[in-house]
């Protein structure tokens, strides 16, 4: 069965930037205690929305370090593995055992694009190196490859993977992931990262959801989750209705492209809202200003939230 510590609403978790670029470590506790008060059941550091991408090794393990200070054991702490090849994602691997979190999320290895053989292979030999919970992360608008179900379960009947995070917005294969896993035993704790349609993915039977969208209002995921337990689908359409107009803040700005406009979007609420200093970004990725702040803040007043 699928580790129980790792079901329900884990939002992967952005990187508060002062104007210079560095780590605003005050800004970062503000929303993890923000969203730990929500009632999340977990958090997922240096995902995409945490801007793993970006992160030096020395950033890295700042983010971490202080994930797990803030935290301190509150609810479970993931972190985000991610980068181009197996050995790096070792050596990161490593580094969040020894700073104490409790799984780690990795992805295919990509630039030197690679093989199903491979890939599989790289996995088993990040869970033979490092001693955690291990999650796929499905993610092929970045990786340029989708991770299939055939491999997933090969690895999770192998006691090599925990769980998925599955970001494709694929929601077809997400449902015939979540019915092998079933058929397996639930050996794994499949989520999902697909933050406007979770309803949908918890009637398929997912066992969570990590939206981004869940740093600007983590509580009503997981008054979502608390409802799909409950059986009350009425109410989980409901609030993902609501949640799916306040998702426009991640597509609404105009000045900028792709990350800038999604976790640029998540910032400048976050910012508006008062959580956090500024909705700097890094580099060369630009800040919103102006009117695509204005458009956002907008959302937040029509969502209530302003």
């Amino acid at each position: 069965m699928a580790d129980s510590r790792f079901r329900g609403v884990i939002p992967p978790v952005v990187t508060p930037l002062t104007a210079d670029r560095q780590f605003d470590e005050k800004s970062f506790e503000n929303n993890v205690n923000r969203m730990i008060e929500a009632g999340v059941d977990g958090l997922f550091f240096l995902g995409s929305t945490g801007e793993v991408a970006f992160s030096t090794p020395s950033r890295r393990r700042e983010i971490i370090e202080a994930a797990v200070r803030v935290v301190n054991g509150r609810v479970p702490v993931l972190a985000g593995v991610v980068d181009m090849q197996t050995e790096q994602m070792i050596e990161h691997g490593l580094q969040a055992k020894e700073l104490g979190v409790d799984a780690i999320v990795a992805t295919a290895p990509f630039y030197a694009l690679s093989s199903v053989k491979e890939d599989e292979a790289s996995f088993r030999a990040l869970h033979e190196a490092v001693d955690l919970p291990l999650f796929a992360y499905d993610l092929p608008v970045c990786v340029h490859k989708k991770l299939g179900v055939d491999m997933l379960m090969r690895l999770a009947n192998d006691g090599v993977l925990a769980g998925v995070k599955d970001s494709s917005g694929d929601d077809v294969n997400f449902r015939y992931l979540v019915r092998a896993n079933k058929a397996a035993g639930s050996p794994l704790s499949v989520l999902t990262g697909h933050e406007v349609v979770v309803d949908g993915a918890y009637m398929s039977g997912a066992d969570g959801s990590v939206p981004g969208l869940g740093n600007v209002d983590a509580r009503s995921y997981v008054e979502q989750w608390q409802a799909a337990q409950a059986g009350d689908w009425d109410k989980v359409r409901e609030i993902q209705d609501r949640l799916a107009g306040l998702m426009r803040i991640a597509m609404v700005a105009k000045a900028t492209a792709g990350f800038g406009v999604g976790v640029g979007g998540f910032k400048t609420a976050l910012m508006l809202l008062g959580v956090i200093e500024t909705n700097q970004m890094p580099r060369p990725v630009e800040a919103l200003e102006g009117a695509d702040v204005e458009a956002v803040r907008q959302i937040l007043v029509e969502s209530g939230l302003l």
